[in-house]
This record gives C-alpha cells, structure tokens and sequence, in this order.
C-alpha cells in the first residue's frame, strides 16, 4: 500500500522527449529517446480524488482523463494503488506536434505517469510505468505498443524483447547525432498501421532479422559500419515511405552527405537520420531542407543527440 505520509502535495515540471520508433528494422521493438523536442508538462498531487486535465496548445485535444492518453495512463495507474484519497492536476503543453512520428502520445503518458510516481514517493518501479504508459498507446493508435514509452521513460536506446511478459533491454550506443525533418503533413499511426503487409516472405523475415540483430550489437560494439550496413528495412519501410514526400529522395541525398543512415521516425511523416559528428547531421539537414524548399513542403527540422535520461523532473 502506499504510504501517505511521503505524497508530496505539490507541483513539479515535467520534460517528456520525443522518441523515435522501429529506428528502421525494428518495428514495434526498437526505440530511442532524443533531446529535441520536447513536450512540457506541470502534474500537481491533490487532496480531491479523480485527475484534472488541462492543455495549453493548440491542439485542442480531449481534456476527459478516458479519453486523453495521458488520462488513460494515469487511470491505469490509479486502479494499482489501493484505497485513494488523491488525485492529479495536469497541464499539458505540446511541443511535439501529434500525428509527427515523433512519439507525441507516448510523451504525454509517458510523462504523466513519471512525474506522478514521483509525486507518490516512486512506488512503482520503471517497468510498472511503461506498462500504464502503454495504455495511453492503445488508445492513441489501437495497439499496446511499448517502442515509444520505454525509451521516453527509461532514456537512451530500448529493446522490447515481449511485451507479455513485458521483457526490455537496456542498449549502450555509441555517441551519435539524430537529424529529423518533418513535413507539415500527419500520418495518423491507426492509419499507417492499416496500409502494412499482413504475411511477409520468409526471405524478408531472414533479412529483416539479420539488420536488427546487426543493429543491436553494432550499438553495443560502437561499430559505426555495423550500424549503418544494419539500417535497412525490407518490410515496413518500402509501403508506409510511399506517405512521404521524396522520401527516397531524402535518404539518398542524407546517405551522401556522411549519414550512417536513417529512415522513417514511427510511423512517419518525419524522417530521422543518424551521423558520427555534429557537422555531418548540420550538412544532412542542409540536404533535407533543399529537397523540401524545391518541391514546397513545409517542414521544420532538429539537430539533437539520443537522450540517456528520459522524461526529466524539475521542482517548482
């Protein structure tokens, strides 16, 4: 049971990073958290029992806690914890626009969840928190999906090895820079889930196993030819990139300059490379925004790094 003499009845701030999912080969497995963006948060422990909802964006999205991801999360939380006499207040500002593939939903139930186990003296363990943050997944794109949450809770680079029994690994990488574009469109991840292959070839399967496992332990050597010979997705990639505008052209062009490669973020419409060093992203992004300036996409972009902290608190 919880112990009511440590809540804290306060306020704190809450960071929640955008995440990248599959990171190419690794559908619904693989995920990394980066540092820009970010979505900002306050979550304040109450004396009144139910969860208050409040968005400061422009998003307009739903504030009733069933219907709200962060809500969802929070009230899978709430029905662990015994007899309550609490409550939460949140106030959401979405910085990482829905819809971008950037793990938008993930941040927001990632970041409720975190910031009120702490709120609660950390009586969940991080596990326990990626378990209530995926309800927010489900209810965002229809799947109870982890690749986003894990990375967004726990930081750095996650393998979800099952999600029942949930089973996640913790991967070291090397130090590498993360170009993302994203094109002002939305790739809704309901959708782009509907439009996927039902049965893949077992010559497919074969490929797509060897890049993830090359992947993996090009992460965990720090081989950077390792990493980029496994950057390859023969299954997803080739029918969610036809959503994309000149998404080959991007990759291509991303490739040439010095990315060790990259691919669609989630479930797209943004498109993430990964370099050695800050001059060879800055020069990817050059090359991304001269594809999208000559064909009159709107866009923005980010040069950031992988996150090893995750969802960040800050005291009021």
């Amino acid at each position: 049971m919880i112990n009511k003499a440590f809540l804290q009845y306060k306020t704190i701030k809450i960071l929640a990073p955008a995440t990248v999912a599959n990171i190419v080969c690794g559908f619904d497995i693989l995920g990394m958290a980066i540092n820009k963006p970010a979505d900002e948060m306050q979550i304040t422990l109450t004396k009144n029992a139910g969860i208050v909802i409040k968005h400061i964006d422009e998003y307009n999205l739903p504030t009733k806690p069933e219907e709200n991801v962060a809500g969802v999360a929070l009230l899978a939380m709430l029905a662990e914890c015994g007899e309550i006499d609490f409550g939460f207040e949140i106030i959401i500002n979405k910085i990482i626009k829905p819809g971008s593939g950037l793990g938008s939903s993930a941040a927001s139930s990632a970041g409720a969840v975190v910031g009120a186990n702490y709120l609660l003296n950390n009586y969940f363990s991080k596990h326990d928190l990626v378990r209530f943050a995926m309800h927010g997944e489900k209810l965002a794109t229809g799947v109870k999906h982890a690749d986003n949450v894990t990375p967004c809770i726990l930081g750095g680079i996650t393998l979800i090895r099952s999600i029942q029994p949930l089973d996640i690994v913790e991967i070291p990488a090397p130090s590498m820079f993360v170009t993302v574009i994203h094109p002002q469109i939305e790739v809704k991840t309901a959708d782009a889930r509907q439009i996927l292959r039902k049965e893949v070839s077992l010559k497919d399967a074969i490929k797509q196993w060897g890049n993830i496992a090359g992947l993996v332990a090009g992460f965990f050597k720090s081989d950077y030819d390792l990493i980029s010979r496994s950057l390859e997705d023969v299954i997803v990639e080739p029918v969610r990139s036809i959503l994309i505008p000149a998404f080959d052209l991007i990759k291509k062009k991303s490739i040439a300059a010095g990315a060790l490669g990259g691919g669609i973020s989630g479930s797209g419409p943004s498109i993430f490379m990964l370099s050695k060093d800050e001059v060879t992203a800055k020069n990817v992004e050059q090359e991304m925004k001269n594809i999208y300036d000559k064909i009159g996409v709107a866009y923005y972009t980010h040069v950031t790094t992988i996150n090893n902290e995750g969802v960040k608190i800050e005291e009021v």
